[in-house]
């Protein structure tokens, strides 16, 4: 499989993609360092992301794929300029391997150039193509990709469909590579193509020039290329026979076909005539079958990697991994301490014990700079064998002392104007020093070992009960701003805090396509059942949760939108308990929901609407006599441990640590407390999911500490 798109995928992939101008840039991401995604709102059609991978590919996908808590700079930097700006044009620049995007936005016109070739770039240029941003800078002989420079792409190359014969033939006359390298390399079709032109013609990719037929290989050529650009959809080659293949690909597990795969392809490739042709509706599909999966877990993979790199200072570690760490360090530095000491004593001894052999150098090199000066000297003991170098500045020379056979062996560095002796107790002084330094860092070696002892067995006592080791977080996730909750299908439903929140989840988090619940009662929270906004289960949890917890990511594009009469109902009871319903200890109470759009802070002539408070208009659903109670578990949300809330039957199948509440009177400062000595999570993201007062009705293991090798109860 290659590497990377070659011009004529770009200009497939470009003609494939032509229905997104007109349409809006929702919102940009950065899902990895090399990845952008592009999140589009095409005309007349559902939402479509454009996925980038720095000088490999470009393709469209529907895959839901984990984002950074924090935003790169670069995709801040597209967000600021291109944000509901509406795409103008696409296109392929010439027929080089770049893709350039013209949008109009609100700042002016905005381009987005994709480079493809090399190591690849993007880079975000004004209307005048001066380089706004560029995800990496560099400089190159002939232009320079930085912020601040014009921008200017490469010196176009040849294209191949607009030759003649007679250029054709002395295009390739000229050329001193094989067949295959000319195609390929000089005339810019990449090898999958240049090896279907070859097999098409009848001549080894291997050939010399001069052993082909020009005018066959110009008819191949053309051929060729016309069926790629009157190609519809595109192949994955597959190194199997047609009775192992399932004939839906709908129904197919790519996957596990990775190492099977040989190509992606707009055009059946003759090459591979003998191997399987899958066919997809579009380049795009074909493309996020074959390797969709790897680039959507791209950020995941970064998140492990920092796990691993953890081990040498980079990263999110626990306390045993610090300390182990800093052991390891202390360990190296102590055997470079120990390692320099032995060098300078054998090196001491050694000038010792060749006194005549280093007193005769520093006399006749003494002597000579003082008839000839010291740039003469420098210039002649290149000849010398015994002498390394001179240095004037400092008076020393390095000289060689001699081996066991009278060669020259170490080098050592001695003053000039200093005896013998003097020298080699200089390096019995630096042995000292090294050694007096050297019992500091054997202190901090045992400290750290101590450190480290009760550092593992705090942690083996956490397992032990079920704790997790508590986890600092620079930034919250954006629902923790609110009330917020789960219903079936990892539905979120966030309600506000207050009238400030009220006024944010209306106007910030309830579409077109959410629904909007109240409860019956006066300030009472506004809340938002988001139909495309959750969390699915994660394919490959934090190698630091432990296994009884279930793994889950944040979703910005759920699978299952729709919001049926269960999941309003679930999102109902939260939005009941979130009000003053709780704490007036009622068992039951009514929530009515409505769509967004009859949600209104307009009010009738001489009324007024506070902040935090809206107009609803038009038939409400009712949901009436509703149980107040609660499920409480413990979940992990992008490898962060977390309390989350549902309804109790939803949170008793999601979670295995999990508790049943009601309104009562314990108060629910004490319930985090107790909760924080259980599992060890922040008790202010404990505190942020309860309601109130409570009564534990059911506990499974949250709130009282449970062995995890017995199961007994503390």
């Amino acid at each position: 499989m290659k590497a990377s798109m070659s011009s004529s995928d770009i200009a497939h992939m470009c003609r494939e993609m032509q229905f997104l101008v007109g349409g809006h840039l929702k919102k940009a991401y950065m899902p990895h360092y090399e990845q952008i995604l592009l999140r589009m709102n095409p005309k007349n059609e559902s939402q479509k992301d454009i996925i980038i991978i720095r000088g490999e590919r470009v393709y469209l996908s529907t895959r839901d794929r984990p984002m950074p808590m924090t935003p790169p700079p670069f995709a801040m930097v597209l967000r600021k300029h291109l944000k509901n700006a509406r795409l103008l044009a696409l296109e392929q620049v010439g027929a080089d391997r770049i893709l350039k995007l013209t949008f109009d936005s609100k700042h002016g016109i905005r381009k987005l150039f994709v480079e493809m070739f090399q190591n690849g770039n993007i880079l975000l240029v004004d209307e005048e193509e001066m380089i706004l941003q560029a995800l990496t800078s560099t400089s190159y002989a002939d232009r320079i990709l930085k912020k601040g420079h014009k921008y200017f792409s490469p010196p176009a190359p040849i294209q191949p469909g607009d030759l003649t014969m007679e250029e054709f033939d002395s295009f390739i006359q000229d050329s001193d590579q094989p067949l295959g390298r000319t195609l390929g390399g000089k005339l810019n079709l990449g090898s999958t193509l240049s090896d279907t032109i070859c097999a098409h013609s009848g001549f080894n990719s291997s050939k010399r020039i001069d052993e082909i037929d020009s005018s066959i290989v110009f008819s191949s050529l053309q051929e060729v290329l016309s069926d790629v650009s009157n190609a519809k959809g595109a192949y994955m080659i597959v190194r199997q026979s047609i009775e192992k293949i399932k004939p839906n690909v709908m129904t197919m597990d790519f996957d596990t076909l990775t190492d099977s795969i040989l190509e992606i392809s707009p055009i059946k490739l003759k090459q591979f005539e003998e191997h399987h042709h899958i066919h997809f509706d579009s380049f795009s599909e074909a493309i996020d079958a074959w390797i969709g999966q790897h680039d959507a877990s791209a950020h995941q993979r970064r998140e492990d990697e920092k796990m691993v790199q953890s081990f040498a200072g980079r990263g999110p570690s626990t306390a045993v991994e610090r300390l182990e760490r800093r052991l390891i360090q202390q360990e190296r530095s102590l055997e470079q301490f120990n390692a320099t000491i032995e060098s300078h004593q054998i090196l001491g001894q050694m000038i010792q014990e060749q006194y005549e052999h280093v007193q005769s150098i520093l006399d006749q090199t003494r002597l000579a700079i003082e008839k000839e000066g010291w740039t003469t000297i420098a210039e002649s003991i290149k000849s010398i064998p015994w002498i390394h170098s001179l240095h004037p500045a400092e008076g020393t020379i390095e000289l060689f002392l001699a081996d066991d056979e009278g060669q020259p062996g170490e080098n050592v560095l001695v003053e000039l104007n200093a005896t013998v002796h003097q020298n080699a107790q200089a390096y019995f002084e630096k042995a000292r020093k090294h050694k007096n330094k050297s019992q500091g860092a054997i202190s901090a070696l045992e400290t750290t070992k101590l450190e480290l002892q009760r550092a593992q067995k705090k942690e083996a006592k956490l397992q032990s009960t079920g704790k997790i080791q508590s986890m600092k977080r620079s930034k919250k996730f954006w629902f923790e701003h609110y009330k917020w909750a789960i219903t079936s299908g990892g539905h979120l439903v966030i309600g506000g805090k207050d009238a400030k929140g009220n006024d944010a989840v209306v106007k910030k988090h309830c579409s077109n396509q959410d629904m909007y619940l109240h409860a019956d009662l006066h300030g009472a929270p506004s809340c938002s059942l988001r139909s495309d906004h959750g969390i699915v289960v994660d394919p490959s949890p934090s190698i630091h949760i432990p296994s009884n917890i279930p793994s889950y990511r944040i979703a910005d594009k759920l699978q299952d939108e729709i919001l049926n009469e269960q999941k309003l109902a679930q999102a109902a009871v939260m939005a009941l308990a979130w009000s003053r319903a709780w704490a007036s200890g009622g068992a039951h109470g009514t929530v009515y929901s409505v769509k967004p759009a009859q949600v209104s802070k307009t009010a009738q002539t001489g009324e007024y609407v506070g902040k935090g408070g809206f107009i609803v208009r038009g038939q409400r659903t009712w949901y009436k006599d509703l149980d107040i109670q609660l499920g409480i578990g413990m979940i992990a949300v992008n490898g962060v441990p977390l309390l989350a809330t549902s309804t109790p039957e939803l949170i008793a199948t999601m979670c295995e640590r999990y508790a049943i509440i009601s309104p009562g009177r314990e108060k629910k400062e004490n319930v985090a407390n107790l909760i924080y000595k259980s599992t060890g999570l922040s008790t202010d993201d404990i505190l942020g999911v309860l309601p109130g007062a409570i009564e534990i009705i059911q506990d499974h293991g949250l709130i009282k500490q449970h062995k995890q090798s017995t199961g007994e109860e503390e």
